[in-house]
């Protein structure tokens, strides 16, 4: 029997306002509060609110029977707290159903498990934290931020506690490999793995309300059907997609609602049911372990991580930030904390991004600048200011600790070189001693690679019988 798991994906950073060269030092507020309130409330109106209202009226009308997932970032569950409470409330009253599992995640939706380990480990615990907070759950199953994995990652998630994990169904991991199975990690076999099916969920994300896709109009029983039609031994379909894909990227008018509410009847016509990702770890087994060295996500035609860090400037702005990362965290300041929460959120760099035609397209259709070098010039001079405050709280203890750090490493690198000269200096008395205790002195070619001294005391014997070497063996 064929299972179905929705995943939806709700993140929203805290967009930063136009912050000029000539702010650095004399404003350290670095966002756009009316425009994150615009886009955040008439986003909710649009999607989120009557989507929430649509899922639950789809798990009552189906006996609960509809299962979906959850990925909310803690920034964005910050924002709809302050903007859109009554966001927050119609969430609850979908957590109360026990058909919806949220996931976890990094608090910012940052890349902080491409370069600092403790960070990602810190994030996700105060993700965690939040979720449980608002409702009543603690996140068993792992999704990074935009489905990033490899099988280092996959080595931290497990270390965290996690059994299972969400990642994209990249084709050129896979192979002739179908995403419709449960897999496990090459790295920590323990650790399972969600696949998504990027093709069919791309089909209700981008091609739902496509006129010119040959598949339009896209209904209930015809998706449904496609799944019905995948061999029989395919035991799981993950569909994952954004939470504004119902009713924003796919307005009301496109019918996805309704195409939402008619999924259940289907699914049930043909024996397809619904879970949740921690049901599908529990009950299925994984088929086959898939390694995963190089870092995949869901972004772009790569399906890689060059959405974020794929040129000089996205590269230049990641390093400057991480460069800081432990001073901050030494410090108690608890503004300067959550400004570099909101700094890390991986929508920054995104706006930084250089790609042209389909790729390029998408990227500047999320970016509130004219062009990447905008993006990027605006991120650095906020960077800088808050780079300047960071160093103003330990002006002189930092410094010290870093300097204390190098001559200790220093200390002890020259401790262990003079170990290992005595070691050596042992090692060549005894080779010496062996050799003057030898009764045949060795020959005139062994003597090669040895010191003229050394080699002429034992070989002069020998060597007057040969004049040509023995001069040679002078001159040296």
């Amino acid at each position: 029997m064929k299972t179905i798991c929705f995943y939806f994906q709700i993140h929203q950073p805290f967009r930063l306002k136009r912050y000029r060269f000539f702010d650095i030092g004399n404003d350290h507020y670095y966002y756009d509060d009316f425009n994150n309130d615009e886009i955040i409330t008439r986003i909710a109106q649009r999607s989120y609110l009557p989507a929430n209202q649509t899922l639950l009226e789809m798990i009552k009308n189906s006996n609960g029977k509809f299962k979906v997932a959850f990925s909310i970032s803690g920034v964005a569950l910050e924002q709809l707290e302050i903007y859109v409470p009554e966001f927050i409330d119609s969430m609850k009253e979908l957590a109360k159903t026990g058909c919806v599992e949220f996931l976890s995640e990094t608090y910012a939706h940052s890349l902080a498990s491409l370069r600092d380990p403790e960070e990602f480990a810190l994030q996700v615990k105060e993700h965690d934290d939040k979720i449980e907070q608002l409702f009543g759950q603690r996140p068993k199953v792992f999704r990074n931020t935009e489905l990033i994995y490899n099988d280092e990652i996959a080595c931290m998630i497990a270390d965290m506690g996690f059994k299972g994990c969400i990642t994209e169904g990249a084709k050129h991991i896979l192979g002739w490999k179908s995403p419709n199975y449960l897999y496990s990690s090459a790295a920590v076999p323990k650790l399972k793995l969600l696949l998504k099916n990027y093709k069919l969920s791309d089909d209700i994300t981008f091609r739902f309300s496509n006129y010119e896709w040959s598949e339009y109009p896209l209904t209930a029983d015809k998706f449904m059907g496609w799944i019905n039609s995948l061999s029989e031994t395919e035991q799981v379909v993950n569909l994952f997609m954004t939470y504004d894909t119902l009713g924003e990227l796919q307005p009301r008018e496109s019918g996805i609602f309704e195409f939402m509410k008619a999924l259940p009847y289907f699914a049930e016509q043909m024996g397809i049911t619904f879970s949740t990702p921690t049901e599908i770890i529990t009950k299925l087994k994984p088929v086959d372990t898939l390694s995963v060295i190089h870092p995949i996500s869901w972004a772009d035609e790569e399906r890689d991580t060059s959405a974020w860090l794929g040129n000089l400037l996205q590269n230049e702005a990641f390093d400057k930030l991480y460069s800081v990362a432990e001073r901050v965290r030494l410090c108690d300041d608890r503004r300067l904390k959550q400004d570099w929460l909101y700094l890390q959120a991986s929508d920054h760099f995104y706006y930084m991004c250089t790609k042209y035609l389909a790729d390029g397209a998408i990227h500047s259709h999320y970016s509130p600048y004219d062009s990447a070098y905008e993006a990027f010039t605006n991120y650095m001079n906020v960077l800088s200011d808050f780079i300047v405050r960071v160093k103003e709280q330990y002006p002189d203890s930092i410094e010290n600790e870093e300097l204390n750090s190098l001559i200790t490493t220093i200390r002890n690198q020259a401790s262990e070189i003079e170990v290992l000269k005595k070691s050596l200096k042992i090692a060549k008395e005894e080779v010496a001693q062996k050799k003057s205790g030898e009764k045949k002195a060795p020959k005139a070619k062994v003597a090669k690679p040895a010191p003229a001294k050394s080699a002429a005391k034992p070989a002069a014997p020998k060597a007057a019988a040969k004049p040509k070497p023995a001069k040679t063996a002078q001159k040296k």
